[in-house]
Order: C-alpha cells, then structure tokens, then sequence
C-alpha cells in the first residue's frame, strides 16, 4: 500500500454516505514517518492509540435511530495509521444503515478496522444508559506550564532537550496543556495536553516545555508528533525508562490519544479531560 496522506479525503469536497461504506476508510502506512525519525527494525516503544467517538448512530431493524460512544484501540505496532477524516467519513455511513443489533455493529467495526489499520482494534461501545458512568479527568503530574519561559521557537527542536546526568536518577511524572500541532494536510490546529513519565537523568523542565511548545507551528499526524516526542527525549536525555501520552481535542466528533512506553505501566486510562 503507498497511500500518501496528500491522497486522502483532507483538504477536499467529501459527499455524506449515510449508507454502510467500509471503503471510505484510508489508511496510511506509519512506516512513512518513522522513517524520518531513523526507526526501523525493531520499535523502540511499544503503544496504542486510543479513538473515542461520540457521534456515532445507526437504525435498528424497525428504522429507530440509536445512539452510542464507541472506543477504539489501535496497537502501535499495527503497519497503519487511519486518516482521521475518513475514519469520521467511514463513520456517519451507519448514520441510515439498519442492523439487528449491537452485536452486528461491533462486529462490522472491528472487522473494518482491524483490515484498515492491518492488525486487531479492540472496540467497546457505551450505550445510553450507561453515559452517567462515564468519568472525566486530568493527566497527573507536575505541571510543566507553571513556567515562565522565553519561546521564539515554534518548530520542534530536540537540541533544547537537557538532562543532568551528573546527579542521582530520578522518576517523575511531567504534564503540559500547551501541545498544540497543526494537521499535516490542512494546517488546521490540532490542541492536546501531553504527560511524560520518566526514570533516568532528570530532564530540565524549562527546556522540555520550550521543546514542546515548539510543536506550536509544526504539521503532523497526532500519532506522529507523538512518537517524534517519544523518539527526541529517549535520544537526547537518555531515560532509562520513558511513556508519552497525548489527549488531543476532538474534531469531528472523533478524539485520538496516542500512547508510546518503553516499559509496563498498565493501560493509560481514557478518562475524558475538560478540554475533550
């Protein structure tokens, strides 16, 4: 597969299928930008990305609309990624298509995706009356943007990056709400808030949230400004252990939240934050 993200539905006129359409997904080999991080081979991290959407419906049998929120989780070892519009796309083509029940829904869902991404999604669907059981959150950790930085750099930029590795190890846990990209087709902005948890040297905070602001003006996929986080701190600060996690703002219904590790700290939570 050579789809290219240029190639896509981004960018351009799209007619709504409200009819079932599983042809509407697009996906794009990872590969692609790993490349430019100088990944290959065997990962450095392994990872998921989790997708919430909460404009999903389709009719049962007797033409009733229903409505659910459905999770997807795509391992980061899968070979793609899936355009976001075109998972939105893909998506609204249930909108008029009628179906026995959840069951049969799942079932589509998880077969399409798992073609799509080329490896098992996991799918899990929040009905009605279960929305009052849904929590929302914030990332833990110390909060980087207490700082008062002075930033005229607006592009990534890994030679900020500074660790001691002159004194003991440390663990810690960083946030950050001031992650923001910009699509990698369209330039339009992509808003999230990142965590860094970490064992290693430890890592100067003025000089990660100068290095993450400096996403500000940069076009990627969220997946992948993830892993180019994930990559640049691992090579320039050298922790012997690293995760990074991003919950992006919604768009069109649809928020991802990549998560990449080096070690095992169980599954992030999905846990909804105020801007989502």
């Amino acid at each position: 597969m050579n789809n290219t993200p240029d190639q896509s539905p981004l960018g351009k006129t799209s007619a709504y299928q409200t009819e079932y359409t599983p042809e509407l997904l697009f996906p794009i080999p990872r590969q692609q930008k790993r490349d430019e991080l100088g990944l290959s081979g065997t990962l450095p991290f392994f990872g998921v990305d989790i997708w919430n959407a909460y404009e999903l419906s389709w009719l049962n049998m007797r033409g009733k609309p229903q409505v659910a929120i459905a999770t997807f989780s795509a391992p980061a070892d899968s070979p793609n990624i899936v355009e976001s519009k075109s998972f939105k796309l893909y998506l609204n083509s249930f909108n008029q298509t009628r179906l026995a029940n959840t069951d049969a829904l799942l079932a589509l869902l998880r077969d399409d995706l798992s073609n799509a991404f080329g490896a098992p999604v996991h799918v899990t669907l929040t009905l009605p009356e279960d929305f009052d059981k849904l929590k929302m959150g914030e990332l833990d950790g110390l909060l980087l943007d207490r700082l008062d930085v002075e930033i005229d750099t607006y592009s990534p930029s890994p030679q900020l990056l500074k660790a001691n590795h002159n004194e003991a190890a440390v663990e810690e846990t960083l946030v950050s709400h001031l992650l923001k990209s910009n699509c990698l087709v369209t330039g339009q902005p992509d808003w999230g808030s990142v965590q860094i948890r970490y064992a290693g040297p430890q890592i100067d905070q003025e000089s990660l949230l100068k290095y993450l602001i400096g996403f500000r003006e940069h076009n990627e996929f969220h997946e992948q400004c993830v892993e180019r986080i994930f990559t640049d701190i691992l090579r320039q600060c050298k922790p012997h252990k690293l995760a990074v996690y991003a919950r992006y703002t919604r768009r069109g219904g649809l928020d991802i939240n990549p998560w990449r590790a080096n070690f095992s700290t169980g599954k992030p939570s999905n846990l909804r934050t105020a801007r989502q």
